[in-house]
């Protein structure tokens, strides 16, 4: 059960989960059966601790969080699990079963996650009242970060140098698609592929975080997304100055 308790609450961080909802469905696991006496659940934003009291003994694991991405399928299939685990009888073999499913489930194939990452960046395009110019050219900017960004994930790089890249190569090709056609404007172009690099989920869950009191997980989050912000300014910022001397 321990360790069942502690896949739970690693499958759901490493999917972007709020810290309030990883300890509960936790603990939802544990408690739907009836041999463990007492749970306890500590969860931080790199890390995981379960204590479960069985026959008066404690039995605790911790549990190191390295990497995290967002992946709200995962979040929902593992909190219908814990629900389902609290009204049926499921065997440990069981939800192990499920558990494994869950974590094989494959995500939107490759080539959907990079085309709508270039409708997302035309999108911005046309939010921010760019030309057709614009838009078309972002909308490539966008290929290319997307499919960019999924080939660094792979190599599992340091997420403060691939934004520190990704944002470079932004401007750089925002720049190259101004030098092709003057009506395509850099503040339009760097702006619209920057925000498939926003931190959004990072923000948000510091801001859920810190309504749920807990502020040592909202802390690390909220440290984590001012950390992405400055490597993709910096990434950004390096370009464009150092463009400024040789065009």
């Amino acid at each position: 059960m321990l360790e069942i308790g502690i896949r739970v609450g690693k499958l759901l961080m490493k999917s972007g989960a709020e810290v309030y909802r990883v300890e509960d469905t936790m603990v939802r696991f544990c408690k739907a059966y009836k041999d463990v006496e007492n749970v306890e659940s500590f969860v931080i934003a790199t890390g995981i601790m379960l204590t479960i009291q069985v026959d008066g003994h404690s039995y605790s694991k911790v549990c190191r969080v390295q990497s995290r991405s967002t992946n709200l399928e995962c979040i929902e299939d593992v909190n219908a699990l814990s629900r389902e685990v609290q009204t049926k009888d499921f065997t440990m073999e069981e939800v192990e079963e499920r558990l494994d499913k869950i974590a094989q489930k494959p995500m939107y194939p490759q080539w959907m996650t990079i085309l709508f990452g270039a409708i997302g960046a035309a999108g911005f395009a046309m939010f921010f009242e760019g030309n057709l110019y614009e838009i078309g050219y972002s909308f490539i900017i966008g290929l290319v970060i997307r499919y960019l960004t999924i080939w660094l994930n792979k190599l599992e790089m340091n997420s403060f140098i691939n934004n520190v890249l990704l944002a470079g190569i932004v401007s750089l090709l925002s720049v190259f698609f101004h030098q092709i056609s003057i009506l395509a404007r850099v503040d339009t172009l760097v702006i619209s592929g920057i925000m498939l690099l926003i931190p959004g989920l990072a923000i948000t869950n510091a801001i859920r975080d810190t309504m749920s009191g807990d502020y040592l997980s909202a802390g690390a989050r909220a440290m984590e997304a001012c950390m992405l912000a400055c490597a993709i300014a910096l990434g950004a910022g390096l370009v464009l100055i150092s463009m400024r001397y040789f065009l």
